[in-house]
């Protein structure tokens, strides 16, 4: 099955054409929108070029481009990209794109604003037309706003002559680049990491600071410098919600010489962003994981904040990591990459460990000490009926009421409950899609599938027995919000989850209004536990500390540690000390104490041990082939086979294959292979897949290198 067939098709006369400009070409019975590979030039007409070529070659309906959307660079990190990911090189080209641009949706046009152009001032007649004609003498007017101030005057100047209307691509705002000084002092551990930084030979800096030890002030230090030299940085944070606060960092220092690129624009958006980078009119770029692709031509600087996150990875084709593109890219135009966490991933810590990575580090906070820890055992507090807000975390939000600071509290769980349950027969409301319990959303009373996004009414009476009598059980961020407001009627709540930022701008709104000092407490899923930075916080409170453990997953001590660490670090980056209350049931695992310790070099010690037993990264790399098709026999009998084949490599370590959940009425079947060389499992993988013969409508194949998870 190859996934990169490439198509001979011939320009008409006239057209020109090169690599990674978009065309128009006749496929089977419609028109479709490719990227040119290749350019070869041939003296034989078509007829016999097609007589050569043993089938009758068709021609270019249109060039779209008159120059490549897609640079070398970015062309050939596509390539470079669909090998490593065993992905189609055209789906690697689609995610480098804005909307806009991509060959799949090149009838979605960009923005044209109309502008009106004084031609023949003599022509204008009445009085208005004069006025209007006045304003047009300080250069041209958009026709919406010359007509906003003088309705229908353009169609009539127009028709005079006196104007021309004439049409231009939709831009992005964006000002000269401004750089100013910090107001205040760096401390000597940030000097000492800045010239540490500058000084190393290394192309990737592992920057490891404590959660307000100061490491934005580097990424920005850093920036300066290289904007100075004429070149670009790029900064990617890994969440939405923490984009508007760095980009009001960076305008502080840099002014409005920045483009921002994230999911949440919406189409126009995106490409008017994409074309700054690609105008050189910005110097700097603030975004997510897909702002890793802007068509930079002078890249000075790379920085990953919160290196350790799993958006980082991409969880569809292509399944990229943003820090191998990254380091890639960074080699390309000779420039370093900084990774910047409090809590790093084991393989970027083992990496600087082994000094592949130039380990910084940050190990003081800039105002005050660690936030004072507290763990908090729910099974004691279960017995005491504390069933959702233990004692002390009840009475340390009261003690910041009464002072006037303000608390975040963490749930990694959305909805109200976790499950609706017949109090009858004990049946388990689960999603008919998905062999998952479906979660209760008590505002919108409505059953909703957290993984196929399928959604039922609440108003329902049990299909095994018939009562309509249930059970709610679980806790999410609306149940917990209900019970923090009748626990204080008076405090001012805000919560931010999947379900409240929706709407455009969602993030930014709930989080902007926290900072203006409007809410007492925000609520929330994991989103608002990292990178957040409000003076006024002194109090965090994490709920269920160790849910996360409970997956199958070799990750799920480290996300879990990760988590906590975090959370806690929100706490107390002001002038007043912080506190951090961690409730969980299992209070002796080792991962839960060390979090709470904000230990992570024991932390690191104790998991790398487990993961030397398990044969698990960073000491063998994996890959993870699902096998998911609505006909559960021949999901199951092709990961048979896979498996078989795999096991005659005795270099390779092959798992499964296992059986996983049913997700969107699919079968899936997993086969995990483990290796010591990673380009060797690739080929492995790369040599099988070339040779499959499967019906692609009747089964999908996911390859994933380097998988973040494996639930």
């Amino acid at each position: 099955m190859d996934l990169n067939k490439t198509f001979t098709y011939a320009l008409k006369e006239g057209d020109n054409a090169c690599r990674g400009v978009r065309v128009e070409v006749p496929l089977g019975s419609q028109s479709v929108t490719g990227f040119v590979d290749s350019v070869e030039e041939s003296d034989l007409s078509l007829q016999q070029y097609s007589e050569k070529a043993g089938y009758q070659i068709r021609e270019v309906i249109r060039v779209i481009d008159d120059e490549p959307i897609l640079n070398e660079e970015l062309y050939q990190l596509g390539l470079w990209m669909g090998h490593q990911t065993v992905s189609p090189n055209i789906a690697c080209f689609q995610s480098m794109l804005p909307s806009k641009m991509k060959p799949r949706s090149n009838r979605k046009q960009s923005v044209v604003e109309y502008y009106v152009h004084l031609i023949d001032e003599t022509r204008a007649t009445s009085e208005k037309q004069k006025q209007a004609v006045e304003l047009l003498r300080q250069g041209d007017v958009l026709r919406s706003d010359l007509n906003r101030a003088y309705p229908g005057i353009s169609a009539i100047l127009e028709k005079k002559g006196a104007v021309e209307i004439y049409g231009k691509e939709k831009t992005a705002d964006v000002s000269e680049l401004d750089i100013r000084e910090a107001d205040y002092d760096l401390t000597q551990q940030q000097v000492e990491a800045i010239e540490k930084i500058n000084k190393s030979e290394k192309d990737v800096i592992l920057l490891h600071g404590l959660t307000g030890s100061g490491k934005t002030e580097v990424y920005m230090q850093l920036a300066a410098q290289k904007c100075r030299e004429g070149r670009q940085v790029l900064i990617l944070v890994p969440e939405i919600s923490l984009t508007p606060q760095m980009v009001t960092r960076m305008v502080s220092r840099f002014g409005h010489s920045i483009a921002i690129y994230h999911s949440k624009l919406n189409d126009q958006q995106r490409y008017e962003q994409y074309q700054l980078v690609r105008n050189h009119q910005v110097s700097i770029v603030v975004g997510t994981r897909s702002a890793i692709f802007m068509p930079f031509d002078n890249l000075g600087l790379i920085v990953l904040d919160e290196e350790h996150d799993h958006s980082y990875k991409q969880d569809s084709t292509p399944r990229y990591h943003c820090r191998d593109v990254a380091v890639h890219r960074a080699q390309y135009h000779h420039c370093k990459v900084i990774l910047g966490s409090a809590t790093p991933t084991l393989e970027s810590y083992a990496r600087a460990m082994k000094n592949v990575y130039e380990l910084v580090e940050l190990k003081n906070r800039i105002h005050q000490n660690l936030p004072s820890s507290h763990l908090v055992d729910m099974q004691s507090e279960i017995r005491r009926g504390n069933y959702i807000i233990s004692a002390p975390l009840e009475k340390a939000i009261r003690n910041r009421l009464d002072n006037h600071q303000q608390a975040i509290l963490l749930l990694n769980r959305r909805g109200y409950t976790t499950i609706m349950k017949c109090r009858k027969c004990g049946k388990i409301i689960q999603c008919p899609h998905c062999d998952i319990a479906m979660s209760y959303h008590k505002d919108e009373n409505k059953l909703m599938c957290h993984t196929c996004g399928s959604e039922m009414s609440a108003d329902m009476v049990c299909p095994d027995c018939g009562s309509n009598n249930w059970i709610h059980q679980g806790l999410g961020t609306q149940r917990l919000y209900e019970a923090i407001q009748e626990k204080f009627p008076e405090a001012r709540i805000l919560r931010m989850d999947a379900d409240t930022t929706r709407k455009k701008n969602g993030h930014r709104e709930i989080l902007e209004a926290f900072e203006r000092g409007e809410a007492d407490i925000l609520l929330g899923t994991q989103m608002i536990a990292k990178g957040l930075d409000y003076p006024n916080v002194t109090l965090v409170g994490i709920f269920n500390a160790d849910a996360l453990l409970g997956r199958t997953d070799y990750r799920s001590v480290e996300v879990t540690f990760d988590l906590i660490v975090q959370a806690s670090g929100r706490s107390g980056r002001g002038h007043s000390a912080g506190e951090v209350y961690v409730q969980a049931y299992d209070c002796h695992h080792y991962g839960i104490r060390l979090a709470v310790r904000q230990d992570y070099l024991g932390f690191f010690k104790n998991e790398m041990e487990y993961r030397h037993i398990g044969d698990y990264p960073p000491y063998k790399y994996m890959i993870a082939i699902c096998f998911a098709s609505i006909d559960q026999q021949k999901a199951r009998d092709l990961a048979w086979s896979a498996s078989e084949q795999f096991r005659e490599d005795e270099t390779i370590r092959t798992l499964g294959p296992s059986q996983l959940t049913r997700i969107a009425d699919e079968y899936r079947y997993r086969v995990v292979l483990k290796g010591a060389n990673r380009d060797q499992l690739i080929e492995t993988v790369w040599k099988w897949h070339d040779g499959l013969q499967i019906n692609r409508g009747q089964m999908k194949i996911r390859i994933d290198v380097d998988p973040y998870v494996l639930d």
